[in-house]
């Protein structure tokens, strides 16, 4: 089962990519896999552009990195524009095509929109999606997302964590947060959940910043916030991509860090389709946690 990596003594890392534009993309991002699968993730997700534009490109990817690195993977599944008759045809091709797990989101409006605007004849809320796939396609793991700064259409926290928890009520094995840069706001959040009742492994999602631009764009479109330090020494240099990778993978290592002395099951690296940050990360992860086995006092027998 999915939420069997999580055990207490295990930390495993997954890696989320994107379908590539190009022949040429696609190679390069299974070279950047090889680079990744030499941390042995436990599995491999791969999301699709909005509204379901790369959605049959995900599948591809997933059963391609499956049959080449023989690792467990998961596809991402949104109900933006589908029918339900769509969203069934999608899984029943992602299990003939070895998908081991499913990312079951609700989705985002499609780019021109504001608003979500559910199919007449598909589902409004991930938590449907869920019971789906629960109730038509047991054999699949179920991930689902959760926000640690509160999703941007939610009027607040409490209902936020309501509708994560009817998530976890219908089915999801383990839930993965957004991005977000400040740890305090993961550890309050994670409280509250467990608190609601959550009991399934909340894993925080990691960002490696990889350019100034980028990450504006994206915390603005999910609702994320980067702490003032981080920012003004990004903005340091602004025109400087190689500062930013610098800036941004010693900020995550920080993170990681300290989220694994604070008893995390486990990470997500939303990897961006490039292996060098999350790698070095990975690196520092690894001497910290070496450093911190040494360093532990040896307790007399």
């Amino acid at each position: 089962m999915l939420a069997d990596f999580y055990k207490p003594g295990e930390l495993p890392i997954s890696f989320e990519l994107y379908p590539p534009k190009t022949d040429k993309g696609l190679r390069s991002l299974m070279l950047q896999v090889e680079h990744l699968m030499k941390h042995k993730p436990a599995f491999i997700t791969c999301t699709y552009g909005a509204g379901g534009s790369t959605r049959g490109k995900t599948l591809e990817i997933v059963e391609k990195v499956k049959t080449i690195f023989q690792v467990p993977v998961a596809a991402h599944l949104t109900v933006v524009a589908s029918t339900i008759a769509d969203l069934r045809s999608f899984l029943a091709e992602a299990e003939r095509r070895g998908v081991d797990y499913i990312v079951a989101l609700r989705g985002d409006p499609p780019q021109g929109e504001t608003k979500f605007k559910p199919n007449p004849k598909g589902l409004r809320y991930a938590n449907e999606l869920v019971d789906l796939i629960k109730d038509e396609f047991n054999e699949f793991g179920v991930l689902v997302a959760g926000y640690p700064e509160k999703h941007r259409e939610a009027p607040d926290e409490k209902t936020d964590i309501e509708n994560l928890k009817r998530k976890v009520d219908a089915g999801a094995d383990v839930v993965v947060s957004q991005l977000y840069f400040r740890n305090s706001d993961f550890y309050a959040w994670r409280e509250k959940c467990e608190k609601a009742g959550i009991t399934v492994p909340i894993v925080p999602g990691i960002f490696p910043i990889n350019s100034l631009a980028q990450i504006s764009k994206i915390a603005k479109l999910c609702g994320a916030g980067i702490p003032k330090k981080l920012y003004e020494k990004l903005n340091e240099k602004p025109e400087d991509a190689e500062w930013h990778k610098a800036v941004g993978t010693a900020y995550a290592s920080q993170q990681v860090n300290d989220l694994v002395d604070n008893g995390v099951p486990g990470f997500h690296f939303y990897v961006l389709n490039q292996a060098e940050a999350t790698g070095k990360i990975l690196t520092a992860l690894n001497e910290h946690r070496t450093k911190k086995k040494d360093d532990s006092p040896v307790k007399a027998r």
